[in-house]
C-alpha cells in the first residue's frame, strides 16, 4: 500500500469532502519552488503552499538557524519566561513594521492572531467601561476558522453551520472600482453609532475571495473615517505580509496605519506554525493596571516558541536581502507581461496584478461556486500537468515562492493557456 493509501485510513483533510475525494499525491522532497510525490512527479509550487513559502522548500539558511536553535534551546514557556530569540525577532519586526506599531503579541497561526486582535479590541473597551461588542469587516472576507476570526470572515459556507453562536458583525461591501462610495458611506454611517469596536479587513487584497484587490487610496479613507471616530483598525496581514504585495507589508502603502496587524504564513519561511499579533503603546496601555483582571488573559502553549522565532529572524533577513528584492521585482514584471499577453483572450473576464499575486478570472455563463465542478476542472488538470494551483471557482490565481526560476514562471503561464482551452 502506498502512502496515498495509508493516508486514506487515517488522516482527516482540511476543507475536504472525504467521500468524493481522490488519492492526494503524497509528497516525499521539496527543494526551492518544487515538489516531488512518491512515484517520482514533480510539481512547481506556484502558490508558495498556500502562500507560506517565499524563499523556497528546505531553504538552507532557514534550516540552519532552525538546526541551531534546536541544539540551544528548543523551547521554553513564555509564561513567566524570555528568551533572546524572541527579544531579538520583536526587535527586528519593530525595525519593519510600520512605525506605530511597539507591541509584539506570539501565538500559533492566522486564525489566533485574528483572535487576539478582535479579543484586544474588545477588552479594550470593556476595560474602559465602554459597551462596544461588534465588529465591521468586509463582504467576502476570510479571516481564519477560529470562532471570532470565523464572525469576521464573510464566505457563507465556511461559517454556515456556526450563526447564531458568533459574535455580531457588520459587513460592508469591498471598495472595488465603482464600489468605493457606498463602501465608504456605510462605513461612516456604523461608525457613528458608537457600537464598533473594530474594523478588520485584509489591505488591497482578498485572498480566499479570489485575489480582489481594491486602491489604496480609498483604505486610506477607510482608515482616517475609523480614526475619527475611534475605532480601532486591524489589518489582517496575514496573507500579504513579508513581501507579497511588492512592499514589506500591504498597509506600506497607506499613510493611516492599523491600530494592530495580523502576521502568520510567511513569518518564517514556511518551516514552523507561528503567528503575531502587533498592537499600538495606546492600545497596550488599556491594559497596563493595577488591576490584575484588566491584563490580557489569553496564551498559547507554543508562544513565542524560540524554534520558530529563529526560522523567523532567518526569514526576515533572507527577505530583506538584495537578492530576494530583485527576485520580488522580476516575478512581478514577468506577471505584467502575462497579464498583457492574456487579459484580451477571449475566455478571460479579467486580470490583475500586485506585487507576486496575479489573478485571472475566467468568463462563465452562470455564477460558480467555490469547490465548483469548473474549479475541480481546473484543479485537476493543473495536478495533472505538474502545477499546483488551486483556483476559487473560476478564479485562477499565482503566488509563487519568490524564487521560482524564469523558466518555471513560464510553464506556469503556459499550463493556465492550456486550462482556457479545455474550459
Amino acid at each position: 500500500m502506498n502512502l496515498s493509501e495509508r493516508d486514506k485510513k487515517h488522516n482527516w483533510h482540511p476543507y475536504t469532502q472525504h467521500k468524493t475525494a481522490p488519492n492526494f499525491p503524497a509528497i516525499v522532497k521539496g527543494k526551492d519552488a518544487l515538489l516531488w510525490d512518491e512515484n517520482g512527479k514533480e510539481y512547481i509550487d506556484a502558490i508558495a503552499s498556500w502562500w507560506v513559502n517565499p524563499f523556497g522548500h528546505s531553504n538552507p539558511i532557514i534550516a540552519d538557524a532552525i538546526y541551531q536553535q534546536l541544539t540551544t534551546l528548543e523551547h521554553v514557556l513564555f509564561g513567566g519566561f524570555t528568551h533572546e530569540t524572541a527579544v531579538l525577532l520583536s526587535e527586528k519586526l519593530i525595525e519593519i513594521l510600520p512605525s506605530n506599531q511597539h507591541k509584539i503579541f506570539y501565538s500559533d497561526n492566522g486564525s489566533t492572531a485574528v483572535e487576539v486582535a478582535i479579543k484586544v479590541a474588545l477588552q479594550y473597551n470593556h476595560n474602559k467601561g465602554v459597551k462596544k461588542t461588534k465588529i465591521i469587516a468586509f463582504e467576502d472576507a476570510f479571516h481564519g476558522d477560529t470562532f471570532a476570526a470565523m464572525a469576521a470572515s464573510g464566505i457563507s459556507f465556511f461559517t454556515e453551520a456556526f450563526q447564531g453562536s458568533l459574535l455580531e458583525v457588520t459587513r460592508i461591501p469591498v471598495p472595488t472600482e465603482g464600489n468605493e462610495k457606498r463602501s465608504l458611506l456605510l462605513l461612516e454611517n456604523l461608525v457613528k453609532t458608537n457600537e464598533y469596536a473594530a474594523f478588520i479587513y485584509e489591505p488591497l487584497v482578498q485572498g480566499a475571495a479570489g485575489m480582489v484587490m481594491y486602491a489604496p487610496e480609498v483604505l486610506e479613507q477607510l482608515l482616517t473615517i475609523c480614526k475619527q471616530n475611534n475605532v480601532f483598525t486591524i489589518a489582517d496581514e496575514v496573507m500579504t505580509g513579508f513581501g507579497k504585495t511588492g512592499k514589506t507589508f500591504a498597509s506600506d502603502y497607506v499613510a493611516q496605519k492599523p491600530d494592530m496587524m495580523c502576521l502568520s504564513k510567511a513569518l518564517t519561511g514556511g518551516t514552523i506554525p507561528m503567528a503575531i499579533t502587533t498592537f499600538t503603546q495606546e492600545i497596550f496601555d488599556g491594559f497596563y493596571d493595577d488591576d490584575t483582571n484588566k491584563a490580557l488573559f489569553h496564551g498559547h502553549t507554543f508562544t513565542a516558541n524560540p524554534t520558530g522565532c529563529a526560522a523567523a529572524l532567518a526569514s526576515i533577513e533572507l527577505l530583506q536581502s538584495h537578492e530576494m528584492q530583485v527576485n520580488i521585482e522580476r516575478v512581478h514584471q514577468s506577471h505584467l507581461d502575462f497579464q498583457m499577453q492574456i487579459q484580451n483572450h477571449p475566455k478571460v473576464k479579467t486580470t490583475r496584478v500586485l506585487g507576486v499575486i496575479f489573478a485571472l478570472e475566467i468568463k462563465t455563463d452562470s455564477a460558480e461556486s467555490y469547490y465548483g465542478n469548473l474549479r475541480n476542472k481546473l484543479y485537476n488538470f493543473f495536478i495533472e500537468n505538474g502545477v499546483i494551483l488551486r483556483p476559487v471557482g473560476n478564479i485562477v490565481y499565482i503566488l509563487p515562492p519568490y524564487i521560482i526560476t524564469e523558466n518555471q514562471l513560464q510553464k506556469v503561464y503556459q499550463t493556465i493557456e492550456k486550462a482556457l482551452e479545455i474550459v
